[in-house]
């Protein structure tokens, strides 16, 4: 009996280690792909261990002292913490609310053109600003915004408007971040979503023609359903970097006046840590950050399930 069970599983392997063989290109094409993740994805969660320690480069990694949850405690109990997490959830709930949808809403706008060589310009279009870094957009911005000569004032004065000052404002500084990311983004964000919609067929639309069904019932019972499960992953995903709002965007439209509505938790990490050296410490308000985005993807994750949704995992 044992004897066979052996022969059986020496089988197997053999027949694995051909099947290896056989793929073995395709098995080497996932080669950069894994050591990408290993090396800037698994082996800088080594320096988590910093936001524990006293850490002192002269010292080193293994030479600082451990001090347990003492940045913590500095974070949660500093009175800059609710300042900070209220800018940062006002900004990233503008960025979910106004943004998230848009990609879907312009995939289908995209969808329903029958033109293709419209549709293919329109999709080039859309996708440069893409590839514009902060730097540019945050120029450009200046360009449209400032009072000495900005596009968007002299037209506000010669309507017969007072110039406003966008880029001092707190009122305004929620609403140009959120504008610019829904600028710079929405195109790049409609490709996973035509990409789903390219998958539905064909011969479900032709048999709602046939019973009548108009495009709005179409879009609702056969194109949404068609891509709901595109959408909640997605989401789930977005909820991950829910307070990962980018450094560099922000930076480049912070100024003395509008700071006090403008500071978050990427910019203060910079502030402390590269300025003034506060690795521990900073790493301890990175790791919260990151703890914060891990509870909002299981939470999410098993609502989705709750209601049938497949879910991330």
């Amino acid at each position: 009996m044992h004897a066979s069970r052996a022969k059986v599983l020496a089988g197997s392997s053999g027949q694995k280690l051909r099947q290896i063989r056989m793929d073995r290109w395709l098995y080497l094409m996932l080669v950069p792909g894994i050591l990408y993740f290993v090396v800037f994805k698994y082996l800088p969660m080594w320096g988590v261990f910093l936001a524990f320690k006293d850490y002192q480069p002269f010292v080193g990694f293994w030479g600082s002292k451990w001090v347990g949850f003492k940045h913590f405690e500095r974070f949660f109990t500093d009175p800059s913490f609710w300042h900070l997490l209220r800018n940062t959830f006002s900004i990233a709930s503008y960025n979910l609310i106004f943004y998230f949808p848009l990609p879907i809403v312009l995939a289908l706008m995209l969808n329903e053109v029958k033109n293709e060589l419209f549709k293919r310009l329109a999709q080039t279009m859309i996708y440069v600003p893409h590839f514009f870094s902060w730097v540019v957009i945050s120029g450009l911005s200046y360009i449209l915004l400032t009072t000495e000569g900005g596009i968007v004032n002299e037209l506000i004065q010669a309507a017969g408007g007072e110039k406003i000052s966008f880029l001092l404002s707190k009122d305004w500084f929620r609403t140009i971040i959120t504008s610019q990311i829904i600028w710079k983004e929405t195109g790049w964000g409609t490709i996973l979503f035509l990409a789903a919609l390219s998958g539905v067929d064909p011969s479900l639309y032709e048999a709602a023609r046939i019973d009548g069904a108009g495009r709005w019932r179409q879009l609702m019972h056969i194109t949404l359903p068609a891509i709901r499960s595109t959408i909640v992953i997605l989401l789930i995903l977005r909820l991950g970097h829910f307070f990962e709002l980018g450094f560099e965007q922000i930076y480049l439209m912070l100024n003395a006046m509008n700071r006090e509505v403008g500071e978050t938790f990427d910019t203060y990490i910079y502030t402390n840590g590269i300025q003034q050296g506060l690795f521990s410490y900073t790493t301890a308000v990175g790791l919260f950050n990151s703890f914060i985005g891990l509870i909002l993807v299981v939470t999410a994750n098993a609502i989705a399930k709750r209601f049938g949704e497949e879910g991330v995992y």
